[in-house]
């Protein structure tokens, strides 16, 4: 046989003999979010942004929900696992970082180029650190309500601020730009990488009477979305850096209530003779 025989789960796992289609579907999107990526890269480089940053975009948001459909198929593999970190990446690190020089970042010169590898290593280091805490059953579980530092998908979104604004018309690409943009970058790397708590939304709960609001709510956001495409994105981005610092206020207050609930017991215990 030209290749080896696709084995899900890998070494160990059990064998099968005939793959069934939704074990394969999740591993297809991931290996297409790649493709996505790397064209958007060479669409950059070719003059053509708006199409590379939507590739980027789509390439960022398969990415982001392969993972839930393996679940919703029961179709997690190790493969899967392992193929969809080394996706990831590549499209929340390098494609947005390569897009974004080849529009901006290139008139800085060197610090342009010096932002764009910060944040591709920033994300890569957020992504490991991501699978690592996945994994401690230690933690708190309502830490797990909360994000350490910005997540990699939100990253990539987000660094492309500057680009949604010459899209929009808000400002023109020239060199005061590129260098505002390499300090943008900058900021964003260390984001990534910071222990800000960033609320995940997780454990977010609808009250039955909101249901309806909520439900108009999204649609009109995807309305806003498809019908004026650069300016939601940019208002999205905005609003997503002023909502990092109230997630980090309700962070600390949840820690203190948390604390004060521990030491309630202890407090209130029965009196020793």
């Amino acid at each position: 046989m030209p290749f080896p025989p696709f084995q899900p789960h890998g070494r160990g796992g059990p064998r099968i003999q005939e793959i069934p289609l939704r074990l394969i579907l999740p591993n297809l999107l991931t290996v297409l979010a790649i493709c996505a990526g790397l064209t958007g890269v060479r669409m950059a480089f070719e003059g053509r942004v708006e199409a590379a940053v939507v590739l980027v975009l789509v390439a960022a948001f398969i990415d982001g929900i392969d993972g839930r459909i393996a679940r919703l198929l029961k179709a997690t593999s190790r493969f899967g696992a392992q193929m969809d970190s080394l996706a990831d990446i590549v499209n929340f690190g390098v494609a947005p970082a390569l897009v974004l020089y080849a529009f901006i970042l290139d008139r800085a010169g060197s610090p342009g180029w010096i932002a764009a590898l910060l944040f591709t290593i920033a994300a890569g280091l957020r992504l490991a650190r991501f699978n690592v805490m996945d994994e401690d059953t230690e933690r708190p579980a309502w830490q797990g309500e909360y994000f350490v530092g910005i997540p990699a998908p939100a990253g990539a979104v987000v660094v492309l601020l500057p680009v949604y604004l010459v899209f929009i018309g808000v400002v023109e690409v020239e060199r005061w730009l590129a260098f505002a943009a390499t300090g943008y970058t900058l900021l964003i790397a260390f984001l990534l990488v910071s222990r800000l708590p960033v609320y995940s939304g997780k454990a977010f709960k609808v009250q039955r009477d909101k249901v309806m609001p909520l439900m108009l709510g999204v649609v009109l956001f995807l309305l806003m979305l498809f019908n004026y495409t650069w300016q939601t994105l940019a208002l999205g981005a905005v609003a997503y850096m002023l909502f990092l610092p109230l997630s980090a206020l309700a962070y600390t207050r949840r820690e203190k209530a948390e604390t004060a609930k521990a030491a309630e017991p202890a407090e209130t215990g029965p009196a020793t003779e």
